[in-house]
């Protein structure tokens, strides 16, 4: 069994298998709530994915800081219970027909605040658990579950909206959270408090910001992740909309879609740790980086007919490279940084791949409201193609694998 002979994370597993099926259950059917409900233009659906992920950007380095001084199964825990409550709201105020987009935007972002403490705690909380010879196999098996959800999710609130309505899919997503709430109360291995040490918040933030600094390979791996992410962020904040209204597609489609086209990341979940042994951990990052920007080439031309194809091509493609890109990029961070710094530095790689959600979402927004909608899905392909030049001219193409002892 692996590192799942573990229990404890076992249990993880498991909790996280729930809450990444939600959150994307999640991805669907808000934006598809505040299109077909709410009636709201693209820009608005693009503030959406703003407010989801404008946390980060405010809050990611205090957080990565904190998460450094406290025990993380608590953090986990009330996350879970709050992201329930939040987004149980919605289909309780759409029952009784007072939802507005206020709400919505409060929601959502109320929720990005909630998942930054959990996203950062989480990925901490692993080598807790884990010994660190387990951590390539521990970090395949938590982005299978991302791989699962991706390809679950859409299909799933695609069916859900199209039989009981978006509220009923919000309610699933409440649920999910609270399912893995329970399972995260159930590990036994005490979470200990690391030992106190004098609070400064900004010279924790910058022993945190040295260390990434002074790795060029973990600084590479971190600006890619940010470049990238801004241009995909553009892209994701229009893509449902682009489905829906330009190409009249129904929720049940666009679900169909979304579940054939990310069956890459299923595939990735399984053969990740065969490739990096195959070829190298450092191979296949950069490998993994041009792939991705090829693939988003295809999305522009999405189209009725056949030229659908090209959006599930794309999304295999893409998908499947960004699993490669999680699991030695997460990975290697967690195995080269020392305990007392790795929530730092976790939560340093997630404010600049996530910070930058927000500037890129509002990008998107603006570009297809003013040269259309087509047209910025070249802007935003473009831009990927252009981050895997970080990659490519990093220390990474002379390595073959990402250890300390193979980078001296």
């Amino acid at each position: 069994m692996g590192v799942l002979g573990n229990p404890d994370f076992r249990r993880l597993w498991l909790a996280d298998l729930a809450s990444q099926v939600g959150s994307r259950i999640d991805v669907l059917a808000v934006p598809l709530l505040a299109v077909t409900a709410l009636g709201a233009p693209v820009f608005e659906v693009s503030l959406l994915r703003t407010a989801q992920t404008l946390p980060y950007l405010v809050l990611g380095l205090q957080v990565g800081a904190w998460c450094d001084r406290i025990r993380h199964r608590p953090v986990l825990i009330a996350a879970d219970a709050g992201r329930a409550v939040l987004i149980a709201s919605v289909p309780v105020a759409a029952l009784f027909g007072v939802l507005g987009m206020a709400q919505l935007l409060a929601v959502v972002l109320a929720v990005g605040v909630l998942s930054v403490f959990f996203d950062v705690a989480h990925q901490t909380y692993v080598p807790r658990l884990v010994a660190h010879g387990q951590l390539p196999e521990a970090n395949a098996r938590l982005q299978t579950n991302r791989s699962m959800a991706a390809v679950a999710g859409p299909g799933l609130a695609g069916v859900i909206v199209q039989a009981l309505g978006v509220a009923t899919a919000l309610a699933v997503d409440a649920v999910s959270y609270l399912w893995s709430a329970l399972w995260l109360r159930r590990i036994e291995k005490p979470d200990v408090r690391p030992e106190p040490r004098e609070r400064r918040l900004l010279r924790e933030i910058g022993e945190g910001l040295r260390l990434v600094r002074g790795d060029r390979v973990l600084l590479a791996i971190s600006a890619h992740g940010a470049v990238s992410s801004f241009f995909q962020s553009a892209h994701l904040a229009i893509v449902i909309v682009f489905l829906a209204r330009d190409l009249g597609l129904s929720p049940w489609v666009i679900g169909v879609l979304g579940t054939a086209s990310l069956t890459g990341a299923v595939t990735a979940g399984f053969t990740a740790r065969w490739l990096g042994e195959r070829i190298g951990q450092a191979r296949a990052l950069g490998g993994a980086a041009v792939l991705f920007g090829l693939a988003y080439q295809l999305y522009p031309f999405t189209g009725r007919g056949w030229a659908l194809a090209c959006y599930v091509l794309a999304g295999f493609f893409t998908s499947y490279s960004v699993i490669v890109l999680s699991v030695f990029g997460v990975s290697f961070q967690q195995a080269v940084t020392p305990p007392e710094l790795l929530g730092r530095v976790n939560a340093i790689s997630q404010t600049l791949v996530f910070g930058v959600v927000p500037l890129g979402s509002l990008l998107g927004g603006t570009l297809a409201g003013t040269i259309g909608m087509r047209a910025t899905l070249h802007i935003a392909a473009a831009g990927v193609l252009a981050s895997a030049a970080i990659m490519v001219w990093s220390p990474l193409r002379k390595l073959r694998d990402l250890t300390p002892a193979d980078r001296r």
